[in-house]
């Protein structure tokens, strides 16, 4: 399958919950995340081109106060997750006007899973 995705996934330590903004009704999880885009894990599959705008449950962030972000998204994806109870939906965003864009910034800045080696110390045998 071709990648089609613009910017590179960001996979995030916190959990947020996303609703459907008029529904009320809970989605699933936020996976990861982008500026255009997010990854949703949900026990429902929600179909392909369906347009809702969901409310993500942010996580604390310094000096920003908002707790929750709306914005209209077209699902572009829904497949079944490694879980089979689970689905993985990718969602695109259709607009982020700029005070949204810099609370996902910041998202990703302080919740963002970096995978970086462990700084262990060197074994005797590499210091000779």
């Amino acid at each position: 399958m071709q990648e089609r995705r613009k910017l590179p996934r960001k996979d995030l330590m916190s959990y947020s919950q996303v609703f459907d903004l008029y529904k009320g009704s809970l989605i699933g999880y936020l996976g990861d995340l982008t500026l255009i885009g997010a990854m949703v894990i949900s026990d429902t599959p929600l179909k392909v081109d369906l347009k809702l705008t969901i409310s993500i449950q942010l996580p604390e962030l310094p000096d920003i106060r908002v707790t929750r972000l709306a914005l209209p998204v077209r699902i572009v994806r829904c497949q079944q997750d490694l879980s089979p109870e689970y689905y993985n939906i990718g969602m695109e965003f259709e607009l982020v006007n700029n005070e949204q864009k810099k609370i996902i910034e910041a998202v990703l800045e302080n919740y963002e899973f970096r995978r970086q080696p462990p700084n262990y110390p060197p074994r005797p045998s590499e210091l000779e």
